[in-house]
């Protein structure tokens, strides 16, 4: 039926609605799997429009399906839901309400968009062959939500998925995306050096567990340079080290914790391998032991080719042209990679950077806010590229 020429108006006219859901979900922010107040203010808002729910047992996932007049393809359109577990220091009147947990990344935006391109496309459904799946998930944030969605089946039957993310850092309307890796995979380690403690005036006697740890720590940056290649790079930072209860002690134990993150799983194994090597290696050469721990986390979000350029082509044409193609990925991390790893798909990013001087607090920031301006683009985005995949499909 071709994509309508008025569906950014019909977008614009859902923005007071849409804005509002947003505020509410903002203002009541959960973490996790759990999240049984925002999910119940996702179903209000789609409750009077005829979609097929399933509410999912291990989590607070809802797919809701828009089912056309006849049968066709199948689309999935994705909103994660979950908050992050820091304060909020920002002036807005919707502020959070619960201290200590935040809607830093946007997931409040992402939910309410979603909601708001289901109320923009049901008024289709006469028209529409095929499906649309609104795929509203918890557990974004390091709790793995679209891989405990996937296994109960919500990705049943669709042929293609996509997802948008808010960045402060685009101005309102622009969408950016980029064929293959758009985001890293994220893993966690610890690295424990033993050694022997004792009084620090006699280090002879002891064997100091703290600089083995710096030199791992130097051994890791240096591995990092002169053993990945500089084009499929990885990203290793060690953010924590532990060690010690006073000024006049050697501990006998020294911890390392970090993140890597990398562009390719060939890189990430090798990577992953390394940390292993460098540090039982180093601490071996100073008569200490390196036990290293790995905590393997979302792998590499990789975009589908025909997919990013349905997305690219689509936003081209509703922003009058505001889509760019990425020239990098973003080394941040998504769980919608285990989407992507199923049935091809793209992810974009959807600018919403505030209006004012000064540079605009990312996201993540205890400070980050958006314009909601932007969310007007994403609810019109996803019931865009739904309709042109049910219409045409991946294009070849």
């Amino acid at each position: 039926m071709g994509l309508p020429e008025t569906l950014l108006a019909e977008a614009r006219k859902l923005q007071p609605e849409v804005v509002d859901l947003r505020r509410r979900i903002h203002a009541e922010p959960e973490l996790g799997l759990e999240l049984p107040a925002t999910r119940e203010k996702v179903l209000r808002a789609i409750d009077d429009l005829g979609l097929e729910l399933t509410l999912h047992e291990k989590t607070s996932g809802i797919v809701a399906t828009l089912r056309g007049a006849k049968p066709g393809r199948r689309v999935l359109l994705r909103g994660d839901m979950d908050a992050l577990p820091m304060p909020e220091d920002t002036e807005l009147e919707f502020r959070s309400t619960r201290e200590g947990v935040m809607h830093a990344c946007g997931h409040d935006a992402h939910t309410a968009m979603l909601a708001g391109a289901a109320r923009l496309l049901a008024p289709y459904r006469d028209r529409m062959e095929g499906e649309i799946v609104f795929m509203f998930q918890p557990g974004e944030e390091g709790m793995f939500g679209a891989r405990f969605m996937i296994e109960e089946g919500a990705l049943e039957g669709c042929d293609a998925a996509f997802a948008l993310h808010i960045t402060p850092l685009l101005p309102p309307g622009c969408l950016g995306t980029r064929i293959g890796p758009v985001l890293a995979s994220a893993d966690v380690f610890q690295v424990t050096v033993a050694g022997k403690g004792g009084h620090a005036s006699m280090p002879h006697d002891c064997i100091d567990p703290i600089p083995v740890a710096c030199e791992i720590v130097q051994a890791l940056q240096t591995f990092t340079t002169r053993r990945i290649p500089a084009l499929d790079p990885i990203v290793l930072t060690i953010a924590r080290i532990a060690a010690g209860t006073t000024s006049n002690v050697i501990p006998e134990k020294a911890e390392l914790t970090g993140t890597l993150r990398a562009l390719s799983e060939k890189s990430r194994e090798q990577a992953q391998e390394g940390i292993f090597r460098v540090a039982e290696h180093v601490a071996r050469a100073h008569d200490t032991e390196a036990t290293v721990q790995l905590f393997p986390g979302y792998p590499v979000t990789v975009n589908d080719a025909a997919a990013t350029r349905l997305m690219l082509d689509v936003a081209g044409e509703l922003t009058e042209g505001r889509a760019v193609e990425m020239p990098a990925p973003v080394m941040g991390a998504e769980d919608f990679s285990y989407v992507l790893k199923e049935i091809p798909g793209a992810l974009g990013f959807l600018g919403v950077r505030p209006g004012g001087s000064g540079t605009p607090e990312p996201c993540h920031s205890n400070r980050m806010v958006l314009d909601e301006e932007g969310l007007v683009y994403g609810t019109a985005f996803h019931a865009a590229v739904a309709l042109r995949m049910l219409e045409g499909g991946l294009p070849t």
